[in-house]
């Protein structure tokens, strides 16, 4: 592994070059660009008020455990001086698509995930430079000269690798993943750097004696099944550096949602309506996120006994803001009050997305859950 290097030494025929690239705290930052007076300071995007959540927040921010998703009011209490800023959704999708221009002048096979990272295939380059490190070298170059703003890259030879390099020097840094390097590096990494391990998976591997990469490696895929069902194929091939996904142009997303689960079970109306608009203010900052439109908001609720239950509602146009989705869900969760038990968990899905210029499907969409 190298931070950085002019040369791709060992990119064998026949493997892609991949970059990815993630903005440094985004939001947050295009905030400390816009106003210099919150340059080095704690700056969290979202609102302050007692049911506000953090959308974003700042690297200084982040030293004292401000994360995004956290509530506003958690936030204040961890980080004092914590300086909220409201978000600017138009202005971040500008500066998105200026950092995307800069991506197409080296590859159409550009892969967006959000607003502010995509996926890379520079196996074939446009300006015929050859070398991933140099091109993703040149990206962030310009970045920083067009947006002012800093960019950290992973790049390797499959998506997976090219994404956990890109975390492994931020921000503003670069990580290059060698082919042959793949297996050790995964395996030098706690399990919880894996994409898809929560902290209810990493639990369940600390009580199986799983802490590392090389601890997953050690395990066969027999044993892995016995223990995570239809997860194990994905862990067996992620703890050996494994992925064959190509990087998708036309990548389309069927639904953005989110979920919280309570502390305490909940089941009076007013708590759950404060925690509705909890989950409103975190699903939206996801939608957004993800420039996605879709017709159908779902309302999911896990009571104290583990049933499942939802409601939705299907409209006949995308919704267009947050006020829009917002009142959806309100009264989704009217419709059901007051309910039988408490419950343990609320979530918010918005499915049937589209594209600019879609007619609406004629069928429902087969769900991918993004919780």
């Amino acid at each position: 592994m190298s931070e950085a290097d002019d040369s791709d030494e060992g990119e064998a025929d026949g493997l892609r070059k991949i970059i990815h690239v993630d903005m440094d705290a985004f939001f947050a930052s295009v905030e400390q660009r816009d106003n210099p007076e919150l340059r080095g300071k704690p700056v969290a995007v979202g609102g302050s008020s007692g049911r506000g959540v953090v959308a974003a927040a700042s690297y200084e921010a982040r030293k004292f455990g401000v994360r995004s998703a956290m509530p506003s009011v958690t936030a204040k209490r961890k980080c004092p001086d914590l300086i909220f800023c409201k978000s600017r959704f138009d202005v971040y999708r500008e500066v998105s698509q200026q950092i995307r221009a800069i991506f197409r002048h080296h590859t159409d096979l550009v892969e967006p995930l959000s607003l502010d990272e995509a996926y890379l295939d520079v196996t074939e380059d446009k300006l015929g430079i050859g070398s991933a490190t140099r091109i993703a070298e040149l990206i962030r170059q310009e970045i920083k000269a067009k947006t002012k703003l800093t960019a950290s890259a992973g790049v390797s030879y499959n998506k997976f690798l090219a994404k956990l390099a890109s975390d492994q020097n931020k921000p503003d840094g670069m990580c290059v993943i060698r082919p042959g390097q793949g297996a050790d590096f995964v395996q030098s990494l706690p399990v919880r750097r894996f994409h898809g391990v929560g902290p209810k998976a990493e639990e369940k591997m600390g009580r199986l004696g799983i802490a590392t990469g090389a601890d997953l490696a050690a395990k066969d895929i027999e044993w892995l099944r016995a223990h995570f069902g239809s997860f194990a194929d994905y862990l067996y091939r992620a703890a050996r550096g494994i992925d064959l996904r190509p990087v998708r142009s036309s990548r389309t997303r069927k639904s953005v949602g989110g979920e919280r689960t309570f502390s305490r079970d909940l089941s009076s109306g007013s708590e759950l309506r404060e925690t509705l608009e909890d989950i409103i203010d975190i699903v939206w900052g996801y939608i957004e996120r993800a420039e996605a439109k879709g017709r159908t908001v779902t309302l999911k609720m896990k009571y104290t006994d583990f049933q499942i239950f939802s409601r939705a509602r299907t409209l006949d146009q995308p919704i267009a803001s947050k006020d829009e989705f917002a009142e959806v869900s309100r009264v989704l969760l009217e419709e059901v009050l007051p309910l039988p038990m408490p419950i343990r968990l609320m979530g918010l899905t918005l499915s049937k997305l589209e594209r600019d210029g879609e007619e609406p499907p004629k069928r429902p969409d087969a769900q991918l859950s993004l919780l």
